[in-house]
C-alpha cells in the first residue's frame, strides 16, 4: 500500500478515532471541527480511491491508446511532478498559508484526471498524469499544514488516524470497482468521474480552512518564495525522472541518464531534507529518515507478495491480492491505537515495536516458499506488519508537526513526503535489481512476468528489506530531540 499515505472500513468506522478527544474539550467531530474534518478526510478518501483504482484501468488505457511501450512513464510522470509539487506546497503554505496550495492542488489534480480521461493519444495521457502528480503533491503537504494549524496538538493523532483509515475501503474496493467500471462503462470513466465528487468535500472544508488556517503564520508577513529550494525541487524531480528512465532501458547507454540523474538528485535531497537526516541526527531529522525507511522497506516488500504467491504457490491473482486485504484494517487499527491519549507518553516505544513488527512480517513472508508452510500464514504475518505500519506512519506525522515551528510546518511536511516517495522508488528499484539478478525475471510497475522465478530471488528481496526495517527500529530510538 502506498503511504500517500495511509489506509477505513469507511468514514463511519473511523468515527471513534474522530469523535473522542484526547483530553478535555471536544473531538475532531465536535461543532468547531466537524465540517473541516469531514471535508479533508473525504478529500483523502477520494484521492485514495483514485490511487488504488488507476492501476486496474491503466493497462486497458495503454492498449487503447497504442501506448504500451510508454506504459511506465504514466507512473513515473506522476511521481516526478509530485516531488516538485511537495516542495512548492511547503514554500507556499509556510509563506501564504495552505489554502492557496490546497485549492490549486485540487484544481490541478482534477484537470489532470480530465486530461487523461479524454486523451486521444498516449503522450496526452502521460501529460495528464504529470499534471495530476503536481496536484497530488500540492494537496498532501497542504493538508498536513492544515492539520498543524487548525487542530490543537491533542487532536492531531486522531485526525491522522482518520487519514489512515480513509485508505482501507479504497484499498479493498477500489480495484474491484475500477475493474467493473472499466469493463462496463470504459476506462475513461475511472478518470473523469472523480473530479465531480471532489466538489462536496471542498465546499465543506474550504470555508473552515479559510477561518482556521488561512494566511501566513500569525505575527509574520507574507514572504517571497525561496528560489534556491525551488531550484532544488526542479533538480529532485528531473533527477528522479532520469533515474526512472534509465531503469527502463537495459542498454549501456542508460548509464548516461542514470549518472546525470544521480548528480541532480543527491545535492537536491541533501538540500531539501533537514540537516543530519542521512546520519539520523536526533529529533526532526530522524523522524524524516524513519518515514522513508519504514515506507520504503514495507512497500518494496509488499510489491512482491502477490507475485510470490502466484508464481510459487499457484494462487490466482485475485486470491493473491486478497491475501493483503486484512492489512488495511490492521493498519487503521494501529493508527487508531496511536491516537489514544493514554499512549502519548509511550509514542517512541510504540514506534519501535511497530518497526519490529514490520521487520518480522517482511522476514517471515518468504517462509511460504516452503511447501509445508500454509499459504494463509502470509496474510497473518502481513496483518501484523500493517498494524506496525499504522503505529509508525501516523506517529511520524504527529511527531513532525510537534517538532516543527509553525512557519516551518510546510517545508518539513514536504521533506517527510519526499523521504517517503524517494525511498519507495529507490528501494523498489534495488529490490527489483536483486530479484532479476537471481533469476526472478523482469519485474516493473507495469508487469509482473516472472513465472519461472527462482525462490532465492524472492528471498533476495524480502530479507534485505527486513534488515532495512530493523535499521528503522534503531532510528526510533533517536526520535526524541536532545535536551
Amino acid at each position: 500500500m502506498t503511504t500517500l499515505e495511509p489506509r477505513d472500513t469507511g468514514l463511519a468506522d473511523a468515527t471513534p478515532a474522530l469523535s473522542e478527544a484526547d483530553g478535555g474539550g471536544g473531538g475532531v467531530l465536535s461543532g468547531s471541527y466537524r465540517a473541516l474534518s469531514i471535508g479533508i478526510v473525504s478529500v483523502v478518501l477520494l484521492i485514495a480511491f483514485e490511487a488504488t483504482a488507476v492501476g486496474t484501468a491503466m493497462p486497458v488505457a495503454a492498449r487503447e491508446l497504442d501506448g504500451v511501450s510508454l506504459y511506465a512513464f504514466a507512473f513515473s510522470g506522476y511521481f516526478t511532478t509530485s516531488l516538485f509539487g511537495m516542495v512548492l506546497a511547503g514554500q507556499w503554505s509556510d509563506r501564504r498559508g495552505p489554502l492557496g496550495s490546497l485549492t490549486a492542488g485540487i484544481g490541478a489534480f482534477a484537470a489532470g484526471l480530465l486530461l487523461s480521461g479524454t486523451a486521444g493519444a498516449m503522450w496526452l495521457f502521460i501529460l495528464g498524469r504529470a499534471v495530476q502528480g503536481l496536484g497530488g503533491g500540492l494537496v498532501i503537504v497542504a493538508l498536513y499544514v492544515v492539520v498543524g494549524r487548525a487542530y490543537p496538538e491533542r487532536l492531531r493523532p486522531a485526525i491522522m488516524a482518520a487519514f489512515a483509515a480513509s485508505w482501507v475501503l479504497p484499498t479493498v474496493v477500489g480495484p474491484l470497482a475500477s475493474g467493473a467500471v472499466t469493463e462496463h462503462l470504459g476506462w475513461r470513466w475511472v478518470f473523469v468521474g472523480i473530479p465531480v465528487l471532489v466538489v462536496l468535500p471542498l465546499a465543506l472544508a474550504l470555508p473552515q480552512i479559510r477561518r482556521l488556517a488561512a494566511g501566513p503564520v500569525e505575527g509574520s508577513e507574507p514572504a517571497s518564495f525561496d528560489r534556491r529550494r525551488i531550484r532544488l525541487a526542479l533538480g529532485i524531480s528531473l533527477g528522479a525522472g532520469l533515474l526512472q528512465y534509465a531503469a527502463q532501458d537495459l542498454r549501456w547507454l542508460a548509464l548516461i541518464p542514470a549518472l546525470a540523474g544521480t548528480a541532480l538528485l543527491v545535492p537536491a535531497v541533501l538540500g531539501l531534507l533537514p540537516r543530519g537526516t542521512y546520519r539520523a541526527a536526533r529529533g526532526l531529522p530522524s523522524v524524516v529518515l524513519l518515514r522513508g525507511v519504514a515506507a520504503g522497506s514495507f512497500v518494496s516488500a509488499e510489491s512482491f507478495v502477490p507475485l510470490m504467491l502466484v508464481t510459487q504457490r499457484g494462487l490466482s491473482p485475485t486470491l493473491a491480492g486478497f491475501s493483503l486485504a486484512a492489512g488495511g484494517a490492521t493498519w487503521a487499527l494501529g493508527s487508531w491505537v496511536q491516537s489514544r491519549a493514554r499512549v502519548e507518553p509511550y509514542r517512541e516505544r510504540l514506534m519501535t515495536a511497530g518497526m519490529v513488527l514490520v521487520a518480522v512480517a517482511i522476514a517471515s513472508a518468504p517462509s511460504v516458499l516452503i511447501e509445508a508452510v500454509p499459504v494463509w500464514s502470509v496474510a497473518v504475518a502481513w496483518a501484523f506488519g500493517c498494524f506496525g505500519m499504522g503505529l509508525v506512519i501516523s506517529s511520524s506525522s504527529v511527531l513532525l508537526l510537534k517538532l516543527s515551528a509553525p512557519e516551518e510546518a510546510g517545508s518539513n511536511s514536504a521533506a517527510l513526503q519526499i523521504s517517503d516517495g524517494l525511498s519507495n522508488a529507490l528501494l523498489l528499484a534495488a529490490g527489483g535489481a536483486a530479484f532479476a539478478a537471481l533469476g526472478g525475471g523482469t519485474v516493473t510497475h507495469a508487469t509482473t512476468e516472472a513465472s519461472g522465478s527462482h525462490p532465492a530471488a524472492f528471498a533476495a528481496v524480502f530479507l534485505p528489506m527486513a534488515g532495512v526495517a530493523l535499521v528503522g527500529a534503531w532510528v526510533t530510538t533517536r526520535l526524541r530531540a536532545a535536551a
